[in-house]
C-alpha cells in the first residue's frame, strides 16, 4: 500500500509538473501570437501610405484630420423647403447696380458735357490713369463750341460691364472706350446704335507671359513662341496656362476668340474647333475670376503661363524680370465710340475730344505710360461679326468644365450680425445668381451662426433641386455667433463623401459672410485640411471684414470679391458665369 501511495504521489507530481509545464508552453503560444498580431497591425498601421506620393499622403492625412474635427462640431441637417422657380424673371437691367458703383474719375463741369465709359487700365491710376490726365487738362484748356464751354467726363468701367449697362439701357453714355474692338461689335449685335470715331486712343498689345524657362522650353520644342505653340504645349499638358473670365476681361475674351480661330479661322464655332478647344481645355487648372486672381497662382507657381496687357506688363519690374511676353490675338486699340443720336454740339465736342487725345503731349503721356505699338505685332486673327462673339462665350460657358460636372457647396453666414440688409442681400442675390448654375452641375447649401446646418444635401442642380435651392435660402433668418470654419469643415465633408459618387468633378465651396468669427475651429484647422484636398473656396463679402475673407480664399488660389450691397447680385452673376 505505501508502494501504491507513493507511486500515487509521483504520478500526481509528474502530471502536475506536466500540466504546469504544458500552461507555461501555452502561455508562452499566446504570448508570441499576441506579439504577432501586434506586429501585424502596427506592420499595417505604418505601411498603409507605403507607395503613395506625397499629394496622397497629404490628402490622407487630410481626411483624417477633417473626421478629427468633425467629432467637434455640433452639426444638423435641416428639412429643405420648396418654392416655385421663376426661370428668366430678372432682367440684365435688374441685375446691374447703380451706375454710382463705377463714380466718375474725372467730373466735367461744361457747359456742354459727354460721359465717356473707359476701360479700367487707361481711367484708373497711376500709370493706369492716361486718359484720366488728358481729360482733366482739355477740361481745362477752355475750349467752347461757339459760346459754350465743353468737357468731358470719365467713368471707369470693365469693358464687360460698360456694354452690360449700354445693351440693357440701364445707363447710357454718350461715349465709349473699351480695350478692344470685341466689346464694340458684341454691343452692336446686340442691338446699341455704336459709331466708331476714333479707330486708336492709343496702342495696347494682348500677350501671353511665359516664366524664362517655360519660353526656352518651348523655344526648343516648337522652334517659334506663339500662340499656335502655347495653345499646342498646353493641349498636351507640357505647359499649365492661365486666362481671365471672357465674360468680364478684355483679354480673356481676346484669348477665347483667338483659341477658337486657332482651331479654324474661317468658322470658330465649328466642330472642329469646339473639339480643339475641348482638348486644350482638359488641361487649364482653372479660369481666373480676376486678373489678381490669375496673377496671384502665377507667383505661386501654379501656372508656367498667364495672359496680360503689355501696358501693364511694362510698369512691373517684377513680371519683366521673371516673364517673356508673347503678342496675341488682336489689337488692343482702345477705339472711341458714340452712343445712339448724340446732338451736334455733344458730337462736335467728342470730336474734339479725340483730337486732344492724339496730340503730341497727349500722345507722349500714353507712351511714358506704356501704350506702345514698339513691338512691331500685327493681328493676323479674322474679324468676326459680334454675333460670333457672342456665341463663342456661350460655347465657353458649356464646355469649360469639358461636361466634368462641379460639385459645390454654398456656405452662408447666417449670425447675428448678418441680420437685416446684408441676410436680404445674400438671400436676393444667391436666388437670382442660381440661374447661372448650369443644371448638370451639382449643389448644395450649408448655413451657419453657433452651430451648423446642412440645409440641402448635394444634389444635382435640375429643376427640382434648383426649386428646393431657392425655397431653402428663402427661408434662412440671421442670429447667434459665427462659427465659419465649422460650417466649411463641414461643407468641405459634403464634397469628398459627393466626389465619391461622382468621381469625374471638380470641387468647389462659395462662403458668403460678413467675414467675422468668433466661435469653433480656426482658420488654422480648415487651411491644413482645405489646402491638402485642394479644393477652391471663394468668398463673397457682404459689407464685410474682406482681409479675413481673403485669408480663405487665399488657400487654394480663388477669388474674394467684396460685394457691397447694390452690387452684390451682377457679382455673383460673374462669378457663376466664371466657374458654374
Amino acid at each position: 500500500m505505501k508502494k501504491l501511495f507513493l507511486f500515487r504521489n509521483k504520478t500526481n507530481y509528474t502530471i502536475n509538473l506536466f500540466m504546469k509545464k504544458e500552461k507555461n508552453n501555452l502561455f508562452k503560444i499566446f504570448a508570441l501570437i499576441a506579439i504577432f498580431i501586434v506586429v501585424i497591425v502596427v506592420g499595417i498601421y505604418s505601411t498603409r501610405n507605403l507607395g503613395q506620393s506625397a499629394s496622397e499622403k497629404s490628402y490622407s492625412k487630410a481626411v483624417t484630420d477633417l473626421s478629427k474635427y468633425l467629432k467637434n462640431i455640433n452639426y444638423t441637417t435641416g428639412t429643405p423647403v420648396k418654392s416655385t422657380v421663376n426661370i428668366g424673371s430678372t432682367t440684365l437691367k435688374d441685375e446691374l447696380p447703380d451706375i454710382n458703383q463705377y463714380p466718375l474719375s474725372v467730373q466735367g463741369k461744361g457747359e456742354i458735357n459727354i460721359e465717356i465709359f473707359s476701360s479700367p487700365e487707361k481711367a484708373g491710376e497711376g500709370t493706369d490713369g492716361w486718359l484720366n490726365e488728358v481729360a482733366r487738362k482739355f477740361n481745362s484748356s477752355g475750349y467752347k463750341i461757339g459760346d459754350k464751354s465743353v468737357s468731358v467726363s470719365v467713368r471707369s468701367i470693365a469693358s464687360g460691364a460698360a456694354v452690360d449697362y449700354i445693351t440693357s439701357g440701364k445707363y447710357v453714355p454718350d461715349a465709349f472706350t473699351p480695350s478692344n474692338e470685341l466689346w464694340g461689335d458684341m454691343a452692336i449685335a446686340s442691338g446699341a446704335t455704336l459709331t466708331k470715331t476714333n479707330n486708336s486712343l492709343v496702342k495696347n498689345t494682348a500677350g501671353i507671359l511665359l516664366s524664362k524657362s517655360t519660353y526656352d522650353k518651348l523655344q526648343s520644342s516648337y522652334g517659334t513662341v506663339d500662340l499656335a505653340a502655347v495653345v499646342q504645349a498646353t493641349t498636351k499638358n507640357e505647359i499649365s496656362l492661365g486666362y481671365t473670365n471672357p465674360y468680364a476681361s478684355s483679354t480673356g475674351l481676346n484669348f477665347l476668340i483667338s483659341t477658337l480661330s486657332y482651331f479654324e479661322e474661317s468658322n470658330p464655332l465649328s466642330d472642329k474647333a469646339k473639339n480643339g478647344f475641348q482638348e486644350f481645355q482638359a488641361n487649364i487648372p482653372f479660369v481666373s475670376y480676376t486678373t489678381m486672381q490669375m496673377r496671384t497662382a502665377a507667383e505661386s507657381g501654379s501656372l508656367d503661363a498667364f495672359i496680360l496687357e503689355y501696358q501693364t506688363y511694362l510698369n512691373d519690374t517684377n513680371l519683366k524680370n521673371n516673364y517673356t511676353f508673347v503678342p496675341f490675338g488682336v489689337s488692343h486699340n482702345n477705339p472711341m465710340y458714340s452712343i445712339g443720336n448724340l446732338s451736334t454740339e455733344k458730337s462736335e465736342t467728342l470730336n474734339m475730344f479725340n483730337k486732344y487725345c492724339q496730340n503730341s503731349d497727349s500722345q507722349k503721356l500714353a507712351k511714358s505710360y506704356g501704350f506702345t505699338d514698339s513691338l512691331g505685332y500685327e493681328s493676323k486673327i479674322k474679324t468676326y461679326d459680334g454675333s460670333i462673339i457672342l456665341q463663342a462665350q456661350q460655347l465657353w460657358k458649356e464646355e469649360k468644365d469639358l461636361g466634368k460636372p462641379i460639385i459645390a457647396v454654398f456656405v452662408a453666414d447666417v449670425s447675428g450680425s448678418m441680420f437685416g440688409s446684408p441676410i436680404n442681400k445674400l438671400k436676393e442675390s444667391l436666388i437670382n445668381a442660381s440661374q447661372y448654375i448650369n443644371k448638370n452641375n451639382y449643389i448644395g447649401l450649408v448655413s451657419y451662426s453657433s452651430n451648423v446646418t446642412i440645409n440641402l444635401p448635394i444634389a444635382q442642380f435640375d429643376l427640382n433641386q434648383r426649386s428646393y435651392f431657392n425655397g431653402t435660402v428663402q427661408s434662412l433668418s440671421a442670429n447667434g455667433n459665427t462659427a465659419t470654419f465649422d460650417a466649411i469643415l463641414v461643407a468641405t465633408n459634403m464634397l469628398i463623401e459627393k466626389q465619391k459618387e461622382v468621381p469625374d468633378s471638380k470641387l468647389m465651396m462659395f462662403v458668403l459672410s460678413d467675414g467675422e468669427t468668433n466661435e469653433g475651429h480656426s482658420l488654422t484647422d480648415a487651411s491644413n485640411v482645405i489646402e491638402n484636398l485642394d479644393i477652391p473656396i471663394y468668398t463673397i463679402g457682404y459689407n464685410a471684414n474682406i482681409s479675413a475673407l481673403e485669408k480663405i480664399s487665399n488657400i487654394n488660389e480663388a477669388a474674394s470679391i467684396n460685394a457691397e450691397s447694390e452690387d452684390v447680385i451682377y457679382e455673383l452673376k460673374n462669378l457663376f458665369n466664371s466657374n458654374l
